[in-house]
């Protein structure tokens, strides 16, 4: 005889108390605050919060101050500065990842169309871009993407205009700051949004399958 097994399924109501009563431990959310403070790089923030919690770093916060000052750049602006820099860390992190150095060059370019350099980004896009889009046709699609903003007068409403938010720059210091962790066979990416995400990921599937029954049965 083959045995059924049955899913008990539970109420949204069920689901948040049984959650609220979960007692997660002061020292492992502390931990997790760490560990994202120290992978991204916020040096000062990592420095303040050990004070606060107690928490010893599990890494020589000093050797955070290359990559604050690389991500610093970007979020700056300032492309040239950040790749130097880099560069001075280890030259190899850049010779080994043509994608990442892509993106720099991408944001090099969005950075002269920011500051009004129309001419100068043609003619960097023409010499330094349009080659490694031949070499990498992946890679094509984003540079017209970005040549995209160069097309309209009013980029911020534009369909290209993300490209000119701070995200932009933010998402390419995280890409640059994950692959110099990488070369230094240092964890690249934080714990605490990858179990947010989880979490949110979570609630999403239990209010659909909520709304579901109640579409199915009906809810009181």
């Amino acid at each position: 005889m083959s045995s059924v097994t049955t899913k008990k399924s539970i109420s949204k109501d069920e689901w948040e108390q049984r959650l609220s009563k979960v007692k997660v431990n002061k020292q492992d959310l502390n931990r997790l605050v760490m560990n994202y403070l120290v992978i991204e790089g916020y040096k000062d923030a990592a420095e303040q919060f050990s004070l606060e919690s107690g928490l010893e770093p599990t890494i020589d916060l000093e050797s955070i101050q290359e990559r604050m000052e690389i991500r610093h750049a970007i979020q700056s602006g300032d492309v040239d500065t950040a790749i130097e820099l880099v560069n001075d860390v280890n030259p190899e992190i850049l010779d080994t990842n043509p994608e990442l150095f892509f993106h720099l060059q991408q944001q090099r370019l969005i950075e002269m169309i920011r500051n009004g350099d129309f001419a100068e980004a043609l003619e960097f896009a023409a010499e330094e871009m349009a080659p490694r889009g031949e070499e990498h046709p992946e890679f094509l699609q984003e540079l017209e993407r970005t040549m995209a903003l160069l097309a309209f007068q009013d980029v911020q409403k534009s369909p290209v205009a993300d490209l000119l938010h701070p995200g932009q720059r933010q998402k390419t210091a995280s890409e640059l700051n994950a692959a110099i962790l990488v070369s230094q066979s240092r964890e690249k990416d934080p714990k605490l949004p990858s179990l947010l995400k989880m979490l949110m990921w979570s609630q999403e599937q239990l209010d659909e399958r909520m709304t579901l029954c109640c579409g199915r049965f009906g809810c009181s």
